[in-house]
C-alpha cells in the first residue's frame, strides 16, 4: 500500500528507472540495428562475389572442342529462381579467343571497352536507364586457346540481399522489444519491493524514544543507507534531549527571579514602612533585571540560530578578544574582579561569523563575572597549542562549584548543567553551528577552571607557528 505525501513529487521512482532502462534498451536496439545493416551489407557484398567468382570459374573449365574453339551459343538466359535474393539472375558473357561465344542478355554493345580482370562496378544503360552493375572477369588457357568471362549481377539485387539479411538479423529483437519492456517492469517493481519494505519501518520510527533499524538487511546498499538513517536518528534524540534539557534551565532560571518578583511585591504592599518598601523594590528591580537577562540571553540564541548558516568569513581573535574585554572591563571593576587579556600582537584569523563568536565570547566572560565572588580573576587568551590548533578561552581563579565529575576534558553535550544559567547553552549551539568544539576543564594554575573554543585546523595569518 502506497503512503501519499503532501507536497510529494507524485513522480515513480519505478516508472523512471523503468524510462531509464527502456531509453538504454532502445539505444541498444538502435545500435544493433546500424551494426546488423553494416554487417549485412558487407557479408551481401561478400557472397554476391563469391557467386560472380564461382559462376566465372564453372564457365572458365567447360569442355571446348578437339580445335580448341567453341561454337557460339544462343543468346538466352540462365535459369535463375526469379524473386530470390539469394538467387540473382546473372548475365554471362563468354569469349573464345577472342570471338563472343555467348552474350545470355545480349548486353555485350552496352560494355564500355575491354572489361579488366577482376571485381569491378559499371554503370550499364539498359532500356534507356543507367543501371549499376557488379561484374567479376576471369581468363584462362594458352594462346590460340583463350577462354574469358565476364558475370555481372545486378546491384539492385546485391542492396536486396543485404537489406534481407539484415532484417533477419534485427526482425527477432524487435520482436521481443515489447516483451522485454514487460519483463524489465515487473523486475524493477519486484526489485524495488525491499526499499517500500524499508520505508514503512523508517515511518513507524519513534525518534522521541531514540529507536533505530536493524542493520542486517538483504543487500548492502540498504544496509549503508540504514546506518545513514541510524545516524540521523541519533543525532535527532540527542538533540531533542538538549531541547528539553534547555527547556528546563530556562524554566528554572526563570522561576526563580519570577518567584522573587512576586514575593517582594507582596512585601513591600504588606509592609507600608519606607525601609521596607524600599528594600523590597530594590529586590523586584534586581529580579526584572535578572528576568530581562535571561530574556536578552534567549533572544540572542534565536539570533544565533538564524544566522547559523550564513556564510563563513574571516575573523582576528585578537581583535575580537580586546573588544570584548575592553566592554567588560567597567563590570568587573564594578563586581570587585579583575579581566585581562593575554594574547598575541600579530593577527590570528580563523574562519566563522564574526557576530556569533562575540556573542559566544561575551556570554563566556559574563558567565565568568556573574557566577563568582568578588576577588575573582578573569583572563581572555588567544592562543596556538602545542598541537598547532587555535584556542580562544577564558579562565578564572574562582570557585569550582560548577566543577564537572571526574574532571579532565567534557564534551560540549555536558556543558550546559543546571543552575549555570542559559549563556553557555547559547555558547554551545553557536560553537555547533560553526564547527568548533567547546570544552571545559581544569586551567593551569593558577586558575581553577576554563571554558575553550578549538579549532582543529583553522587557516591563520600573520602569527608565527
Amino acid at each position: 500500500m502506497r503512503t501519499l505525501v503532501p507536497g510529494a513529487s507524485s513522480r515513480l521512482l519505478w516508472r523512471n528507472l523503468w524510462g531509464w532502462a527502456l531509453a538504454a534498451m532502445l539505444a541498444v536496439w538502435l545500435s544493433l540495428t546500424g551494426v546488423a545493416y553494416y554487417t549485412g551489407f558487407h557479408e551481401a557484398g561478400e557472397i554476391s562475389d563469391g557467386l560472380l567468382t564461382s559462376a566465372a570459374d564453372l564457365l572458365l573449365h567447360q569442355p571446348v572442342g578437339a580445335d580448341n574453339t567453341t561454337p557460339p551459343m544462343e543468346a538466352r538466359p540462365m535459369p535463375t529462381a526469379q524473386g530470390s535474393a539469394y538467387a540473382p539472375q546473372l548475365h554471362v558473357l563468354v569469349w573464345q579467343n577472342g570471338r563472343l561465344a555467348w552474350d545470355s542478355h545480349g548486353v555485350v554493345g552496352q560494355l564500355p571497352g575491354p572489361l579488366a580482370l577482376g571485381h569491378q562496378t559499371l554503370s550499364l544503360s539498359q532500356d534507356g536507364r543507367a543501371q549499376d552493375w557488379r561484374v567479376y572477369v576471369a581468363e584462362t588457357g594458352q594462346p590460340g586457346a583463350v577462354r574469358r568471362v565476364a558475370v555481372l549481377m545486378d546491384l539492385q539485387r546485391r542492396q536486396a540481399l543485404a537489406a534481407d539479411i539484415a532484417q533477419h538479423l534485427v526482425a527477432p529483437a524487435l520482436v521481443f522489444l515489447p516483451l522485454v519492456a514487460l519483463v524489465l517492469a515487473w523486475a524493477i517493481r519486484r526489485g524495488l519491493r525491499p526499499l517500500e519494505h524499508l520505508s514503512a519501518k523508517i515511518q513507524a520510527l519513534n525518534v522521541d524514544a531514540g529507536q533505530s533499524l536493524t542493520l542486517k538487511q538483504p543487500y548492502q546498499e540498504l544496509g549503508v543507507m540504514v546506518n545513514a538513517i541510524n545516524q540521523l536518528v541519533q543525532r535527532l534524540a540527542s538533540q531533542v534531549q538538549r531541547e528539553r534539557r534547555f527547556a528546563a534551565d530556562v524554566a528554572h532560571e526563570l522561576r526563580t527571579p519570577l518567584t522573587s518578583l512576586v514575593l517582594q511585591a507582596r512585601l513591600a504592599r504588606d509592609n507600608p514602612g519606607a525601609s521596607e518598601q524600599t528594600q523590597a523594590l530594590q529586590a523586584v528591580e534586581q529580579g526584572a533585571m535578572r528576568a530581562g537577562r535571561i530574556l536578552s540571553q534567549l533572544l540572542d540564541l534565536a539570533r544565533a540560530q538564524s544566522l547559523a548558516d550564513d556564510g563563513s568569513e574571516s575573523v582576528d581573535l585578537c581583535a575580537l578578544a580586546h573588544l570584548v574585554v575592553s566592554e567588560h572591563a567597567a563590570l568587573a571593576h564594578a563586581l570587585g574582579q579583575e579581566i585581562a587579556l593575554e594574547a598575541p600582537e600579530q593577527p590570528l584569523r580563523v574562519p566563522g561569523r564574526t557576530t556569533l563568536l562575540e556573542l559566544a565570547l561575551r556570554n563566556l566572560v559574563d558567565n565568568a563575572l556573574r557566577h563568582n565572588p568578588a576577588g575573582t580573576y578573569v583572563e581572555v587568551r588567544v592562543a596556538i597549542d602545542g598541537t598547532g590548533r587555535t584556542v580562544l578561552s577564558v579562565s578564572d581563579d574562582g570557585a569550582d562549584a560548577d566543577a564537572l565529575h571526574g574532571g579532565g576534558d567534557a564534551s560540549s553535550e555536558t556543558l550546559a548543567v543546571r543552575g549555570m544559567g542559559i549563556g553557555l547553552t547559547l555558547v554551545e549551539r553557536i560553537a555547533q553551528s560553526q564547527g568548533v568544539l567547546l570544552v571545559r576543564d581544569g586551567a593551569a594554575a593558577p586558575f581553577s577552571k576554563r571554558y575553550a573554543l578549538i579549532w582543529e585546523n583553522a587557516a591563520r595569518s600573520g602569527y608565527p607557528g
